[in-house]
């Protein structure tokens, strides 16, 4: 069976064998058969572990029934006392998009009030803003196949090798067969993306606004503009003028970068035919993001270089179904099918729904919502599908704004985030293998996930849940709906109802599906309907745009903000995705071979920086910003700029202590599209001193009592704690960790080392090692003694040691297709391996899904440390 992968926005294909594995569908247009390493462990994912099987009222288990007429019932009591403006939904780009649809008919046209939102709004929304003030409607003009056909592809606030590996492959595959193909990565960061690059520009983190102004000046002032796109064009004259102090000093300065690497940038983009830009969060989560995407748009349109095979401004959408939230309405400043708020459109909406009412103005954003719910202006709170305690900006606000509203419902996969913990009321959901439906790629391209094992416990599709609640309010035949095809065909037919060429989402020619027809339904790319049969792979070819005199424009963009440092927070923090981890975790933090590359929260610094606040690599440092601090390890990294760090967004409180990243992010951003500002968040740094630190080994997931720092890593067998703690290792273990009626093994060191192994009945229950600084060991080796304990008495001390006579290990895991290691690279390049290509024939690394590549070319040029 074919599916859909449920992490980024690529959108791969992906086939499902019997036994439950995975692998690429070859014929599947977005991937033509890769996937990452995310995608690849799919198969690993499907099971009941920590899964949300029973509905839940008050902590309590209910019988779903009771679940369901108490959230109908309490969410009926404030609409009367409070009215429909205390009642919110929050929604997910995990969602389906027949689960998004019934989730926004609800909320908008029954109960009322525009107050959904999603966390879409926390990756996007600066994007659609762009769109939509440039082409008059949110509709991104590409397609993959430009890749291929591009002269230069320029990167832009995105690490696509790590964040959309699939993609970038084909970029580099791309670049393999065209050597002359061009790419430039602007980023402050020296990403494993720019390791493609011929030419990197290492720009002031939010400058982004000020280089492509400065472009835009260029263009004006070389032979740049295409004349044939003028009469087709708004805004030119004013947006020129705006961008004409935008010198090539001025943008220099303003970007700190160098003006002859600018220039050089310039004249490349100003001399090739055909020009492909691809940004990500790096351009949206600031705080000139929705102005930082128009001067994007400005310089494509200003050119001439869209609409045509290889050319364009082309996002790069963050989740698998951001694209499909956006189709049916799933933000709070529009409404379903790409239309506004105007009386026309709501009225329109109406008579297709033929609701009791619509919402006639915009609702809440991400952020604003949940301050109201802080201020108890918003009472109730549906969170379907999304963890916002750990993934809003200031989340301990939100985690202290959960906690006191008076009605928190929760429809989650998982039993135990830190969103669930807030629940007044939990539904089972369904998770990827068990939900049927749509969801849109980066390309407009939509694709069907399809069910293929059964539902566990009592969990349910989201739109079910929701239409469920909905009949229950009284709104009864609008969600009487038996199948998701259904849905569609109502979504369908909505895109297309008097549209007369006017939106540009219009799927009308998918609204007459029969139920078969859909559930057989071919990847494709919107619009599909009487013009397009077949779907459409580029837009604008026609340079008909979407505005009402049927012209784009150009808009004047902002200046960039000043950088938000001080003298009490002198540093730059910028947050991102790491390559085998999504979101926070919930479902890729279960599976042990997605954390051996990567398995600890880090902080990325450059040596000097590191230096200067006295770190060094691989020790535990405190972060603190005006909102919150963190705990994480140091990993130095000439490829950043001077006080700066980077951090990943991941790790939550079920896999750290204390290591949020967005609880030290302000909850301020881009006025225009209202998406938090995540990458530049004004910090201090200090060392996080602890008398000792050691690794625990333990069956159960428990989080340790008495520590300063954990985190926690699933191995097979077993959960790995990383643990720093006061007074000795020795004292903490007698008094926190529980083996009575175990047989012990201790070991005590001079120097403070500790170590410590449990049995039972020959089985190993706890490993612990602890020592002044962390303890190098043969991790293999206590893992695998979970799974098969040594069977004398040499094997057991070897294993209190925590490593084998003649051991090394494997090292760090650079490529998790395989669980490649550091050391076995590095010995195969001691045996004469000398490029990627050898490494692969040697070990397989690299050869699946490419994410290892720039590691494995930095291990060859970098000589081994002891």
């Amino acid at each position: 069976m074919n599916s859909t992968c449920p992490y980024c926005g690529v959108g791969c294909g992906v086939s499902v064998r019997d036994d439950g594995s995975v692998a690429g569908d070859v014929s599947h247009p977005a991937n033509l058969g890769r996937l990452c390493v995310k995608g690849a462990a799919l198969g690993e994912t499907l099971n009941a572990s920590g899964r949300l099987l029973w509905a839940q009222v008050d902590g309590a288990r209910a019988p779903l029934e009771t679940a369901l007429e108490s959230a109908a019932a309490r969410l009926r009591a404030i609409i009367d006392q409070h009215g429909p403006e205390a009642v919110a939904i929050y929604a997910s780009g995990q969602l389906l998009t027949e689960d998004y649809y019934v989730a926004n008919k609800l909320m908008k046209g029954y109960i009322g009030a525009a107050n959904i939102d999603t966390n879409s709004r926390l990756c996007m929304a600066s994007a659609v803003v762009g769109y939509k003030r440039a082409f008059g409607a949110d509709a991104v003009p590409c397609c993959y196949e430009d890749f291929a056909a591009a002269d230069l592809v320029v990167l832009v606030g995105s690490n696509a090798a790590w964040t959309h590996p699939v993609a970038y492959q084909r970029l580099v595959q791309a670049k393999q067969q065209r050597p002359a193909l061009r790419v430039v990565v602007i980023d402050p960061r020296r990403t494993a993306s720019a390791d493609l690059a011929d030419r990197h520009l290492p720009l002031r983190p939010g400058s982004d606004g000020a280089l492509f102004s400065g472009l835009l000046h260029w263009l004006a002032q070389h032979e740049g503009i295409d004349s044939s796109m003028l009469p087709h064009l708004n805004g030119v004259a004013e947006t020129l003028e705006a961008a004409q102090p935008w010198t090539l000093a001025r943008v220099a300065a303003a970007c700190e970068l160098e003006e002859a690497a600018l220039a050089d940038f310039y004249r490349l983009f100003t001399r090739c035919e055909r020009v492909l830009t691809l940004w990500c969060m790096g351009v949206n989560q600031s705080a000139t993001g929705s102005d930082t995407n128009n001067a994007i748009l400005n310089v494509h349109l200003l050119s001439g270089k869209l609409g045509r095979a290889g050319c364009g401004p082309f996002s790069l959408t963050g989740q698998p179904n951001a694209m499909g939230g956006r189709e049916v309405g799933g933000l709070a400043n529009q409404l379903a099918a790409h239309m506004g708020f105007s009386d026309a459109e709501c009225d329109r909406l109406q008579r297709f729904w033929r609701s009791p009412t619509v919402a006639r103005r915009p609702g809440l954003t991400a952020v604003a919502l949940f301050e109201a719910v802080a201020r108890g202006e918003v009472k109730a709170v549906w969170i379907l599908g999304t963890n916002p305690a750990v993934s809003m900006p200031e989340g301990n606000r939100v985690a202290q704004a959960l906690a006191a509203c008076p009605l928190v419902i929760v429809s989650d996969v998982m039993a135990h985030t830190d969103t669930t913990a807030f629940a007044d009321i939990l539904l089972p959901a369904l998770g990827w293998g068990e939900k049927n439906g749509t969801v849109t790629n980066s390309e407009r391209r939509l694709s069907r996930q399809r069910a293929f094992v059964p539902p566990p416990g009592e969990a349910k599709p989201d739109w079910w849940l929701l239409a469920q609640v909905a009949q229950r309010l009284g709104f009864g035949d609008a969600f009487g709906w038996s199948h998701p095809a259904q849905i569609f065909r109502e979504h369908a037919a909505l895109s297309g109802f008097e549209n007369h060429g006017q939106r540009a989402f219009d799927i009308s020619g998918l609204a007459q599906l029969s139920d078969a027809q859909w559930d057989r339904l071919q990847p494709v790319q919107w619009p599909v309907n009487a013009r397009f049969p077949d779907g459409c792979a580029r837009l604008f070819g026609d340079r008909r745009f979407y505005h009402a005199d049927g012209k784009a424009r150009l808009l004047p963009c902002a200046a960039p903000a000043a950088t938000p440092v001080s003298a009490a927070l002198p540093l730059l923090m910028n947050s991102g995705r790491i390559r085998d981890q999504w979101h926070t975790m919930t479902r890729t933090g279960a599976v042990a071979r997605l954390m051996q590359h990567i398995d600890e929260p880090f902080i990325a610094l450059h040596p000097a920086t590191a230096q200067r606040w006295g770190l060094a690599s691989g020790d535990l440092a405190r972060v603190q910003s005006a909102h919150g601090w963190m705990a994480a390890r140091v990993r130095l990294d000439s490829g950043m700029r001077l006080n700066e760090l980077f951090a990943p967004m991941h790790w939550s409180r079920q896999f750290a202590l204390q290591s949020s990243v967005d609880a030290l992010v302000a909850a301020r951003g881009c006025p225009h599209s209202g998406q938090p500002a995540f990458k530049q968040t004004a910090v201090r740094l200090a060392p996080l001193r602890a008398d000792w630190q050691g690794w625990l080994w333990q069956r159960g997931i428990a989080a340790p009592d008495g520590v300063r720092y954990w985190a926690r890593a699933p191995q097979a067998g077993a959960q790995r704690l990383t643990l720093a703690g006061d007074g000795t290792a020795h004292d903490w273990a007698q008094a926190q960790l529980a083996t009575q009626g175990m047989q012990l093994q201790q070991a005590v060191g001079a120097a403070g080392e500790y170590r410590l192994l449990a049995w039972r009945d020959g089985a190993l229950q706890l490993a612990f090692y602890a020592a002044p600084r962390l303890p190098t060991l043969d991790q293999d080796l206590i893992a695998a003694a979970f799974r098969a304990p040594p069977g004398d008495a040499a094997g057991r001390f070897a294993l209190l040691a925590g490593r084998a006579a003649q051991s090394s290990g494997t090292g760090r895991i650079i490529c998790s297709c395989f669980g490649v290691g550091e050391n076995a690279i590095r010995q195969a390049i001691a045996q004469g391996c000398d490029s990627p290509a050898a490494l692969g024939t040697a070990l397989k690394c690299g050869t699946n899904c490419g994410s290892c590549l720039p590691e494995l070319k930095q291990l060859l040029v970098t000589p081994a440390t002891a």
